[in-house]
């Protein structure tokens, strides 16, 4: 059962499984006793919520989030959001707000998004934790399998899209729309609910504009143009441009969908 906590100006959500149930995301410091409202108006016991799983670490998605973890919530990361705990701590010192609990590193449980679907099992949920960098490189999407939910925080809505061809966000989208999704659940945007032509569209789209995307990267390292050249004639992205041109250069006679297929492969 998937429940919508609106108290903040950041769409929280609550994901309960057979056996257990997790919080995606949290709002701004200051907005614990809301949270504790929203909760108690859907009988709902914070303690008995087993893992906050966050989509990054800026103010507005973690600002309660030791606060929750101080009421026996477990705070659930990816590895990729190791280093990221603390990007929002300066940002809450310098408002000066006395809300705000720095979280306790110790108390975090990291997973990699690989072994997720084993975290979230636990729990009766059956889903992952997609790594999904482009807002931030920490970045991370919840997705659910029987609902086909994607819970996808501050990823640019499917809406820009088209704005982001050759980005980390418009790759990260092509692997989220791989899953064939039916809701997409955002962390300020409306609730977008697709159909499979919707989907079939927006994938069709955006894997033929990075085909055609990295074929012209291609053709200007063939040039012998350098980075700063084919990101100023391309626009696009300069760390798709880095991997695009390590794949070409070091795998001979790769073809243009072998070097979309093994920067796949790498994750991003």
């Amino acid at each position: 059962m998937i429940t919508e906590l609106k108290y903040s100006k950041t769409n929280t959500y609550l994901i309960q499984g057979e056996r257990g149930s997790l919080m995606f995301d949290t709002g701004w410091a200051g907005t614990f006793p809301m949270l504790c409202k929203a909760l108690g108006e859907k009988g709902i016991r914070l303690g008995d919520i087993d893992y906050l799983l966050i989509s990054h670490y800026h103010p507005d998605h973690m600002g309660i989030a030791q606060e929750i973890a101080d009421a026996g919530v477990k705070i659930l990361a990816a590895e990729q959001q190791r280093d990221h705990l603390h990007d929002a701590d300066g940002v809450f010192e310098k408002e000066k707000n006395r809300d705000f609990i720095p979280i306790r590193d110790s108390e975090v449980e990291f997973t990699d998004p690989s072994r997720s679907r084993g975290v979230l099992r636990k729990l009766g949920i059956d889903g992952e934790i997609v790594h999904t960098p482009g807002h931030t490189e920490d970045s991370i999407s919840l997705w659910l399998e029987s609902e086909r939910a994607l819970f996808v925080g501050d990823l640019n809505p499917l809406y820009e899209l088209e704005m982001h061809r050759g980005t980390a966000i418009a790759q990260s989208w092509g692997r989220l729309l791989r899953l064939s999704p039916r809701v997409v659940y955002y962390g300020h945007a409306r609730t977008a609910v697709l159909d499979g032509r919707d989907v079939k569209a927006l994938q069709e789209s955006n894997d033929s504009d990075t085909y055609a995307l990295v074929k012209r990267i291609v053709k200007l390292i063939d040039k012998g143009c350098y980075a700063e050249e084919i990101q100023q004639k391309t626009g696009a992205d300069p760390v798709f441009i880095g991997d695009v041109t390590r794949m070409y250069l070091t795998h001979p006679n790769v073809s243009v969908q072998g070097i979309l297929d093994r920067i796949e492969i790498k994750g991003r």
